[in-house]
């Protein structure tokens, strides 16, 4: 079975605040900090804006396949929003992968549909929930508790909300190198600066924390033991090694100085403390 770990990055919608607050006449970053505005009225305080006001510039994602893991983001920086997500459920179509998401359930997803919607794109396997699967009703992409998609950072905290944590400070405790360069508060003024390819690259190094922490998720409920722990880092590990790309040296070379600054642990991790 395939193992696709995924994450977005939005932007305002500017087009759609438009037409639903009448904010014509600003230009774009203007238009965004009404936006913002607004949505601190609304909500008293905070300017997280409405999923479906979330525009998607870029989906990145890690895949596990029998072929080994690659990292990268869908499509190239000139495609429109409806591109990028057509290409992620036709991907889903084809390969029919388990999903990984850091918060995918509360954040990824929803974007995901409110903009397929939008933009008329269709999804029939992702959204059949046994009418043409028999078997997707017991176990489907929807379903809170099925393993078809798993939020790792819901299902870590017992899908309790008080227990949440960040991606940044769990992947950092486990010795992975956390966020670098850049953090979602970073990635608007970022698109108004035309720096596209930096949210690309910030999105990439989230799915490759994610896809470790999941590993060790994995190690931790018995699906991997140490050898295969330490064969499915070492992939990724390669895969770092072998890029030219400036960002993946560069979370290799924090990922070395993170391992460099744990505390150092005698016991073989597969082994009970007891034993």
């Amino acid at each position: 079975m395939n193992t696709l770990v995924f994450d977005i990055e939005t932007v305002p919608d500017i087009a759609g605040g438009r037409r639903l607050y009448g904010l014509d006449g600003l230009d774009d970053a203007a238009a965004g900090e009404a936006l913002f505005k607004l949505r601190r009225q609304e909500t008293g305080g905070s300017d997280f804006i409405r999923h479906s006001l979330q525009r998607v510039v870029c989906i990145s994602a890690v895949l596990r396949s029998r072929d080994g893991v690659k990292v990268w983001s869908l499509g190239d920086e000139s495609e429109s929003e409806a591109q990028i997500i057509k290409r992620f459920f036709d991907g889903l179509e084809k390969t029919q992968p388990t999903l990984v998401s850091w918060n995918g359930s509360g954040f990824d997803l929803p974007v995901l549909h409110y903009r397929a919607l939008i933009n008329g794109i269709q999804a029939p396997s992702y959204w059949d929930q046994g009418e043409h699967n028999r078997e997707a009703k017991f176990n489907n992409y929807l379903g809170r508790f099925h393993s078809r998609h798993t939020d790792l950072m819901d299902l870590l905290a017992g899908y309790q909300a008080r227990a949440v944590q960040p991606l940044d400070q769990v992947a950092t405790l486990l010795g992975f190198p956390g966020k670098a360069g850049m953090d979602g508060s970073q990635v608007w003024p970022a698109f108004l600066a035309g720096e596209l390819s930096k949210i690309r690259q910030y999105c990439e190094t989230d799915v490759l924390n994610t896809w470790l922490v999941w590993l060790r998720f994995q190690f931790m409920r018995g699906q991997l033991d140490k050898a295969g722990l330490d064969a499915e880092l070492g992939l990724v590990r390669e895969l770092l090694q072998a890029s030219a790309m400036p960002h993946l040296q560069a979370f290799l070379a924090d990922w070395d100085a993170a391992q460099a600054a744990l505390p150092s642990l005698d016991l073989p991790l597969n082994h009970p403390i007891n034993s």
